[in-house]
């Protein structure tokens, strides 16, 4: 694998610094080389570079917004053994502490971000002799991402979608029910899912959702510090309603009131908040069940209950 990434990175140098960390799904390692620290993070399966192609783009499209820090990604890599690596710049990332309360107030900037690029395009096309060629990232007025993405293994489907709840009952919570239908056979979910789907618009009545870039799978372990200031990683991006994004973030604690006040000072709860923060966290309780087992069945069950009251 060395060998392979010498030459794709056309580097002399790649040393090992013994920095190393990884989550459930990839391990990871950061190596000098000529142009600096980088942090390579490695799956040996055949699927692999489908879901670090995701990454990669997410990242992308997340640094481009200078918004909120992520690190800058570099490449991804086949492997000839199979599997694929992609690789970032290294950051010292320590456990988020101190900059929580920046962090709410760059990821409202984040999910502000397309819907201002939205604005600027309207505005210049009304402006004669002025093109859309001013607007630095190109603003985006659907639902979903041109690639794939995984939020953990499991592909996303982003295809784009003029209806966020279209797009996300259809392409969100169906395709999770799908998989625990055909892996589980689950009765007691298909029959409560045959009612919510029905209600899901009920929840957003109202409500005027511009698309917003999101992290996607933002949870305590996939946001951490750097000396200047926090920093996200692991994303499985996707244009949807900013809402999505507080889901998992409550899931699993982690995130302290600065970091929530900050972010509602730019984007206050609009009516039906926490109906629809449940409604989010449906997915990601499915999510979970398809990833680890029957241990999430019950928080899914039980949220679909709660929402059909």
């Amino acid at each position: 694998m060395e060998a392979k990434l010498k030459k794709e990175l056309g580097t002399s140098i790649l040393k090992p610094t013994g920095h190393s960390g990884g989550g459930c799904i990839s391990e990871g390692q950061s190596y000098d080389t000529d142009t600096g620290r980088v942090f390579v993070k490695i799956n040996h399966k055949s699927e692999a570079k489908r879901m670090f192609d995701g990454e990669m783009a997410s990242l992308e499209a997340i640094y481009k917004t200078a918004t909120v820090k992520v690190p800058k990604p570099v490449k991804v890599i086949q492997l000839d053994t199979g599997g694929s690596v992609i690789v970032m710049e290294h950051l010292d990332m320590s456990g988020l502490s101190k900059y929580s309360k920046h962090l709410g107030d760059q990821l409202a900037d984040l999910h502000l971000h397309n819907k201002k690029q939205l604005e600027k395009f309207n505005k210049e096309q009304q402006t004669v002799g002025k093109g859309a060629g001013e607007v630095e990232v190109e603003p985006v007025d659907k639902f979903g991402f041109g690639v794939t993405t995984c939020c953990g293994y499991l592909p996303q489907e982003n295809e784009w979608q003029d209806d966020w709840v279209t797009f996300y009952a259809r392409q969100r919570l169906q395709v999770q029910l799908n998989m625990v239908e055909k892996t589980y056979g689950d009765r007691e979910s298909r029959e409560l899912w045959a009612q919510l789907q029905l209600k899901i618009p009920q929840f957003f009545t109202d409500v005027e959702i511009v698309p917003a870039l999101l992290h996607g799978d933002l949870w305590s372990g996939n946001v951490a510090q750097c000396a200047d200031g926090p920093v996200i990683f692991d994303p499985a991006s996707f244009y949807g309603h900013s809402e999505f994004e507080l889901g998992i973030a409550g899931m699993f604690g982690g995130f302290n009131s600065s970091f929530y006040s900050a972010y509602h000072d730019k984007i206050p709860k609009a009516p039906g908040f926490a109906q629809r923060n449940q409604l989010y966290q449906l997915f990601h309780y499915l999510n979970h069940w398809n990833h680890f087992g029957g241990g999430y069945r019950g928080s899914s069950i039980k949220i679909m209950k709660n929402l059909l009251k």
